[in-house]
């Protein structure tokens, strides 16, 4: 354009190139090459993941007609080992789960016994409480805290209430698959994890 280089910033308009400080040119550069490089790999992954999700699935079928018995949808976890003991993969499912309307019911007995225990309420009990009926920067409820509550044996009639409103409130909502697979130098060796995923490598 007028025989002059631009650059395009996050607004949408075009800055001249030697109007961009030389610091942001080699970030854009930067972030442009680590991007070029990342997106083949994420669909190489993408790849890799559904062409062992399908060859699984053809064994666990060729397993199953060895026994004259078809099998109706993805079942739970599975493990399959080579046959030297040296290399595992895992197959999970994980199930998304999230928690209806129920979980305000609940809340709303357990404050109710909290305030008339005031004077006598454990701080812990107050600190667990709370903890458990907070949401995370999703805004998701942590289940392993909340489901916390319900081991807690407290003989209160709205307590168990609330427990049964959690355990109502609960519901699966999805699931997921996940691939792992473990590599040892030898069958008594101890299993090494191949990080697939960049944040844990």
């Amino acid at each position: 354009m007028n025989g002059k280089s631009y650059m395009r910033d996050a607004r949408g308009a075009l800055v001249p190139v030697e109007s961009v400080k030389p610091i942001h040119k080699l970030e854009d550069q930067l972030v442009r090459k680590i991007a070029e490089y990342a997106a083949p790999l994420s669909a190489e992954i993408g790849r890799f993941k559904q062409h062992s999700f399908d060859d699984v699935d053809a064994y666990v079928q060729l397993v199953a007609e060895r026994y004259n018995k078809k099998l109706g949808g993805k079942k739970g976890n599975t493990t399959f080992t080579s046959y030297d003991g040296t290399v595992m993969v895992q197959v999970a499912i994980a199930d998304h789960v999230d928690f209806g309307p129920e979980l305000q019911v609940a809340k709303e007995l357990v404050d109710e016994c909290l305030r008339e225990w005031s004077s006598d309420a454990n701080a812990n009990l107050r600190t667990i409480v709370e903890r458990a009926f907070q949401v995370d920067k999703e805004g998701k409820i942590n289940r392993a805290e909340l489901l916390s509550l319900r081991r807690l044996d407290i003989d209160d009639e709205r307590w168990k209430q609330a427990m049964q409103a959690i355990t109502d409130a609960e519901r699966v909502i999805g699931s997921k698959r996940y691939l792992r697979v473990y590599r040892r130098p030898s069958p008594d060796g101890k299993w090494t994890h191949v990080t697939l995923d960049i944040a844990a490598a």
